[in-house]
């Protein structure tokens, strides 16, 4: 679980609620209509902007902002390294048992394509198209939500309009004046809300997600290619941990020392 955004999400909606109740009540902001044209409007558009599959997997879109999901970069690296020894000691057949047994799909079809013989020029064009895909996968995601966060201050403004209009159109009726501005007001009070503290921010955390994620498929691609060469194992280490920050580089170097640490261990025990 992600709280970086379960607690940017729970402070602002907190402190949002704690300066109402200091200037009032929050019955003022309350407003059935308001939330039936910002919110319904906002989704009728949305609906009409992607087709019906991309929308119904909104929910699933949005478990991947607040929920980590895919390879640890640490891990990934220390495997890798490990396959590149095993490789170089036994020859890349004897990867394809290990390969099998991997949770990350996009590893083990690259480690497979390398156990089976293929041109490197070929592993990395299938590698590389696959990624591709996903990255337009994540982008449209991402654009749903952008598209939600652009969507839902117009239909804020469209309710101001129709909160205006009932109020002109009563002012005869002065007990009708109160209702229609605050519809007015309060729509455009959802609008901004709903984009500026759920879409928008949704959205930029589903383009961090993705960037990342790729990021580690990229040290995947990398690191089936020099297992596929040859390469040395430490090489390959040196090699993918360029891919990552200097603070992560040292996660990565304490990782694969415990790994050669119990392999020769198990190696000495009589």
């Amino acid at each position: 679980m992600d709280s970086a955004s379960l607690l940017g999400i729970g402070v602002g909606v907190a402190l949002l609620f704690w300066a109402i109740l200091l200037g009032g009540s929050l019955s003022a902001f309350w407003s059935l209509p308001s939330i039936m044209i910002t919110f319904g409007g906002t989704m009728a558009a949305t609906l009409i902007s992607y087709p019906m599959h991309q929308f119904m997997g909104v929910m699933r879109v949005v478990r991947k902002a607040f929920v980590k999901t895919g390879s640890d970069s640490n891990e990934i690296i220390s495997t890798l390294v490990r396959f590149a020894e095993k490789a170089r000691r036994e020859g890349l057949l004897a990867l394809e048992e290990e390969a099998a047994q991997l949770d990350e799909p996009f590893l083990q079809k690259g480690i497979q394509l390398v156990v089976d013989g293929s041109d490197a020029d070929l592993v990395r064009s299938i590698l590389q198209t696959e990624l591709a895909f996903l990255e337009e996968r994540h982008r449209s995601g991402a654009s749903m939500f952008e598209t939600m966060g652009a969507l839902s201050p117009a239909f804020g403004m469209i309710g101001t309009l129709i909160g205006l209009i009932q109020m002109l159109g009563n002012l005869d009726r002065p007990e009708m004046i109160g209702p229609g501005m605050a519809v007015a007001l309060i729509t455009t009070f959802y609008g901004a809300l709903l984009a500026y503290l759920l879409f928008i921010p949704i959205a930029g955390k589903l383009k961090v997600r993705s960037s990342g994620e790729i990021l580690i498929k990229e040290v995947m691609i990398e690191g089936i290619l020099s297992i596929q060469a040859g390469d040395n194992p430490r090489i390959v280490e040196e090699k993918l941990k360029a891919f990552l920050s200097p603070q992560a580089r040292v996660g990565v170097a304490g990782r694969t020392a415990k790994v050669r640490d119990s392999r020769d261990a198990a190696t000495h025990t009589p």
